[in-house]
């Protein structure tokens, strides 16, 4: 990143990338007195208390698609996303609302309604399935929930979920035959996906054969894209567009969650995503969105005529982890890792 891009971040309206860039590019830590000028500044801002206060409304609305980018499973992992924390104002009521809704197996539950034509009962019910209870992991634990024993047996729980194949269309008991539409023994790209995100905030399990069978379900859709279309979920044209929240199934997605683990990043499918990402820069060195959810017009990341900070900032912390990695490799005189 040159100098320039950097400033440009830094001068930005948007305290949480700010923030960010100060903690994620920058390493300035949290009693850095411009670090908590900003993170002060976020928390101040009128569209995150907005967003805070939201969630003490957990569960809202039945979740009726996993892609509904206005329900508050979203409103979660973006405010996780930025840094919001469980002790910050405001967030007490819906995190112990999470927190009260886990099944006897330790998944966090959801309030959900399945339509009788995909198999459900059209009836609101707290369960869950694995495209939305690894959010609610995610969000637990980068709250700073993460050494909870709650959050832990969750995490131990979703690692136990895992094929060969990495995860599959997997859901509670209670759900009965009910499933995705693809076959039942494929893997699901946006279950894995997740599962992957959830466990990057787990340090100890970054590196486990649980991981290593997810990340090679996600690289092994990327080469065989031309092929293979697991759950309708495809890596054509759309998926690689620009586009923020990470709700669903897209480059930038993938990418971010990827860049967690050492070991791939080297991978030639990882690289080659990485490149087709990187090529989307203005001649600043900018980023703007493809793409977009109407849920969250009026964000800088979902506004497709000027460029986006928060994008931005976004596609410099993957290229910053990646360069990390391959410095530590060096350093330690080590081969790259291979998956």
């Amino acid at each position: 990143m040159n100098q320039d891009t950097l400033q440009w971040l830094l001068n930005s309206n948007e305290p949480w990338t700010r923030y960010r860039v100060r903690r994620d590019l920058l390493d300035q830590p949290e009693n850095n007195p411009k670090v908590r000028v900003d993170r002060q500044a976020m928390l101040s801002e009128p569209a995150i208390k907005n967003l805070i206060a939201q969630t003490a409304g957990w569960p809202g609305n039945s979740l009726r698609r996993h892609n509904d980018a206005s329900h508050l499973l979203h409103t979660f992992s973006v405010l996780a996303d930025f840094g919001i924390r469980v002790n910050d104002p405001g967030m007490e009521v819906g995190i112990q609302a999470i927190l009260s809704h886990h099944s006897p197996q330790g998944a966090f539950q959801s309030l959900v309604n399945i339509p009788k034509a995909f198999g459900g009962s059209d009836e609101d019910q707290w369960t869950w399935i694995l495209c939305d209870t690894p959010t609610l992991l995610y969000t637990l634990a980068q709250m700073g929930l993460v050494e909870d024993a709650r959050v832990c047996k969750a995490a131990d729980f979703l690692v136990s979920l895992v094929e060969e194949n990495g995860w599959r269309c997997v859901a509670a008991t209670e759900l009965g035959k009910f499933r995705g539409p693809g076959r039942k023994t494929d893997p699901c790209p946006i279950a894995n996906l997740l599962a992957l995100k959830a466990i990057s905030a787990f340090p100890e399990l970054r590196d486990s054969p649980a991981t290593h069978q997810g990340v090679e379900m996600l690289l092994e859709h990327w080469e065989n894209r031309r092929k293979k279309k697991y759950y309708l979920f495809a890596m054509g044209s759309d998926f690689c567009k620009l586009k923020y929240p990470f709700i669903w199934y897209n480059i930038l997605h993938v990418l971010e969650v990827l860049s967690h683990f050492p070991f791939t990043i080297t991978d030639p499918r990882f690289q080659e995503m990485l490149a087709i990402l990187t090529s989307q820069a203005d001649d600043g060195g900018c980023y703007t969105a493809q793409s977009m959810y109407q849920a969250w017009k009026g964000w800088s990341f979902a506004n497709k005529k000027n460029s986006s900070p928060w994008l931005t900032f976004l596609v410099y912390r993957i290229q910053r982890r990646v360069s990390i990695a391959k410095s530590s490799w060096a350093t330690r005189g080590e081969p790259n890792p291979k998956i």
